[in-house]
């Protein structure tokens, strides 16, 4: 007997009218049942999403950019669909769904502007694919990996391996430089000054030296070696070659900017530190008059 009271106050609670959209009751059973809908959705969007990125999509040609966004936009998709099932088991139809998504014009129109912003420069970012999971990207003056691209934001990690989340109206609306769009070479410069003293003819072969035995360094484009101007103190020398990665550019730099200074001194090339000459002239001897004392 207990049992039954207590299944039929159970049933009273969750019958309980909550609210209602065009003359149709929410009641504590409905969201139940939308919120288990929406959750088997999620799961599933999830699922498809890694078994596309993961395994099926690999069986393809394709760049891991594109596998990235088709993976994402299948993910929407299910959701969505998942969204739109639920809500017909609740009983909400499409007249519903329009109070919805009128009472959402309204908190857009009072402070829901950024997110609607977002969201929608997530989708072109999606499809019109001005970055990719895996590009070299700076933004705001910061250098990072493209790791994830939601609907919302972006996920960027820097060069010192922190996580920064970038809202996807960066990405559309202000400049930023992506290192790996479409052709992940880059020309490194490197710049050193010789003195004035060195023979020119060895400072060339030097650097030349320096870029072919670099087995990294590509041979077409052909590297290029340039006197750039003539310092204060020093030739001002330039060796540009072609990096294969954009994003091993530091560690290339270092490894040529070794190699430099150890062909200089085989060749006993100098790299002069800044110099100033100071003038220092005599004092001038002003005439003082002393005033005669009154008597």
């Amino acid at each position: 007997m207990e049992l039954n009271e207590f299944l039929s106050e159970l049933q009273n609670v969750l019958s309980l009218e909550l609210f209602s959209l065009q003359d149709t009751p929410v009641t504590i059973s409905s969201l139940v049942v939308f919120f288990i809908f929406l959750s088997i959705f999620l799961y599933l969007g999830g699922f498809v999403r890694r078994f596309l990125q993961g395994k099926f999509l690999n069986r393809f040609e394709i760049d891991s950019g594109l596998k990235y966004t088709l993976s994402r936009v299948s993910q929407y998709i299910i959701v969505t669909i998942g969204f739109l099932i639920s809500l017909q088991f609740v009983g909400i139809d499409l007249t519903g769904l329009a109070v919805i998504f009128g009472l959402l014009s309204v908190g857009i129109g009072f402070g829901l502007q950024n997110v609607t912003a977002n969201f929608i420069s997530g989708l072109i970012v999606m499809f019109e694919r001005p970055i990719v999971v895996g590009d070299r990207v700076e933004v705001a003056g910061i250098e990072g990996d493209v790791t994830e691209i939601n609907i919302r934001s972006t996920k960027i990690r820097t060069l010192n391996n922190i996580s920064i989340i970038v809202p996807n109206t960066e990405f559309v609306s202000n400049n930023v430089v992506n290192y790996s769009h479409g052709d992940p070479t880059f020309r490194l410069d490197i710049e050193v000054g010789v003195s004035y003293s060195s023979n020119l003819d060895d400072v060339l072969k030097a650097l030349n030296e320096v870029a072919e035995e670099h087995t990294e360094i590509l041979r077409n484009p052909k590297h290029q070696v340039h006197l750039r101007a003539f310092g204060d103190s020093s030739w001002d020398m330039q060796l540009r070659v072609w990096v294969p990665n954009v994003k091993e550019r530091y560690l290339l730099r270092n490894e040529l900017n070794q190699a430099i200074v150890r062909k200089f001194e085989k060749y006993g090339i100098e790299i002069p530190f800044p110099q100033r000459d100071l003038h220092v002239r005599s004092s001038i001897d002003v005439p003082f008059k002393q005033a005669k004392t009154e008597e």
